[in-house]
């Protein structure tokens, strides 16, 4: 069974950091493509960061653009998130995901699994 775990959401002033994980397991192929996603009540979900299976490639969603970093440890099987200079915009549940594909993509649907989420709440 594939399960994709998300921790260390919690709640931060504006201006703080955060750092998030998400750990997987049960996958036959553990090198894919692993995306952040975030939703705001009200809104769809979100692209935010994501790295390719070797961790050489990256991507960035422009509103995090320089403020966020995405990585992965192959050998534990996790990728985080560390989250600098946070806004009150940025408060959404943080989904983890992965995707077979090759290449970073940003749309959803292309990844098929995904972890239960992670509140993140940025005060001003």
């Amino acid at each position: 069974q594939v399960q994709l775990v998300e921790s260390g959401g919690g709640l931060v002033q504006a201006g703080g950091s955060l750092r998030l994980s998400c750990a997987t397991s049960g996958l036959t192929n553990t090198k894919r493509t692993m995306g952040w996603f975030r939703q705001a009540p009200g809104k769809g979900r979100e692209f935010v960061a994501g790295i390719n299976r070797n961790g050489a490639d990256t991507y960035y969603a422009d509103s995090v653009q320089g403020r966020f970093s995405i990585s992965r440890d192959n050998a534990d099987n996790t990728v985080s998130l560390q989250m600098n200079t946070l806004k009150p915009e940025d408060t959404a549940v943080y989904y983890c995901a992965t995707s077979s594909l090759y290449l970073i993509s940003t749309i959803t649907d292309s990844y098929d699994y995904w972890g239960q989420g992670t509140q993140v709440t940025v005060s001003s």
